[in-house]
């Protein structure tokens, strides 16, 4: 266990380095305890929900385990931030993390009340103003990640963030095992962000057919579309996607476009919509990673292997020397 204790294990006070991805509509109560309770880090996906839903998957959690876990919303819809900040300071959340840009504003507010923060960063600029703004750490993440994803690849942002910046750095993008884990900290990343390999957990909250397509999946059929939110995300493709990726002129910008991917019924990552997710149709957000994913496990399962596997990795590699 000590030769993954990274310092940033101390400052989220957690045993692993391994932090859950904030999936929107997937990291729920059920995963976001499991990862914690396996000593890694656990993570909410909050994006789109009210306060009050916040709270109540907030009370959930901390139902099943007393360990830390973050909450992660959207930095690019700042109203909804501002609204649940109150809600995720009460409900004892130690993290708060950003997606889609540096959340300014609420940083201070959070800070006074000993909640950390985190930005997810797809360039370098982005980590050193999360960094300036105040930020407590930052994620990495190449273009290889699932869902909403830059353009830079993961072995060239990574080390560039870790040098660019003082504060904590965590990977992310495709990291799927105990290899990835332990390229992240040979680059200087202090720990990793993982969303796909989670998906295929038994405790995420996704629809059995997102899981059978997370498992039958390889790492080149994924593509980044703007279709769905209006942002570039990277999805499993399908003949929806396709159809629209002839005519990008026709996609609209982030949240317009979000909402009219609501109306047509193809954002199925709510639990009243799972029984209409289409795989032809449906956004299914998904890593490059997918082509390394085999079977469905428990959370904390995927923790154990990630981190024994990572351990082995790096004792071979101490051997060469």
């Amino acid at each position: 266990m000590s030769g993954l204790h990274t310092p940033i294990c101390d400052l989220f006070q957690i045993e692993t380095p391994i932090f859950l991805a904030g999936m929107g509509g997937v990291a729920y109560a059920d995963v976001c305890a499991a990862v914690s309770e396996a000593g890694g880090y656990g993570t909410l996906g909050m994006a789109g929900a009210a306060p009050e839903a916040i709270r109540e998957e907030m009370q959930k959690v901390r139902a099943l385990t007393d360990k830390p876990f973050g909450v992660d919303l959207l930095a690019a819809l700042p109203d909804s931030i501002d609204a649940a900040a109150d809600v995720i300071i009460e409900e004892g959340a130690s993290a708060f993390i950003a997606g889609l840009g540096v959340p300014g504003p609420v940083i201070s507010k959070f800070h006074e009340a000993n909640v950390k923060v985190i930005s997810m960063c797809g360039k370098v600029g982005h980590a050193v103003a999360a960094e300036a703004a105040g930020c407590d750490a930052v994620v990495a993440q190449g273009t290889e990640a699932g869902g909403h994803t830059g353009r830079v690849a993961g072995i060239a942002l990574i080390p560039q963030i870790v040098d660019a910046v003082e504060i904590p750095v965590l990977a992310a993008g495709s990291i799927v095992d105990g290899r990835g884990l332990a390229a992240a900290l040979a680059f200087g990343a202090q720990g990793v962000w993982m969303g796909t390999r989670f998906i295929a957990s038994e405790e995420a909250r996704a629809a059995k057919v997102y899981k059978e397509r997370i498992l039958g999946a390889g790492s080149a059929d994924t593509i980044v579309t703007r279709c769905y939110s209006g942002k570039p995300m990277r999805n499993i493709t399908n003949p929806y996607i396709e159809v629209c990726e002839r005519h990008p002129e026709e996609i609209l910008r982030f949240p317009e476009q979000a909402a009219i991917s609501n109306r047509e019924g193809v954002m199925n990552l709510t639990l009243d919509s799972w029984a209409e997710m289409d795989p032809e149709r449906s956004c299914m957000p998904a890593g490059q990673g997918v082509g390394g994913i085999e079977e469905i496990l428990s959370a904390r399962e995927i923790v154990r292997r990630v981190r024994a596997e990572a351990l082995e990795v790096l004792e071979r590699l101490a051997a060469l020397r």
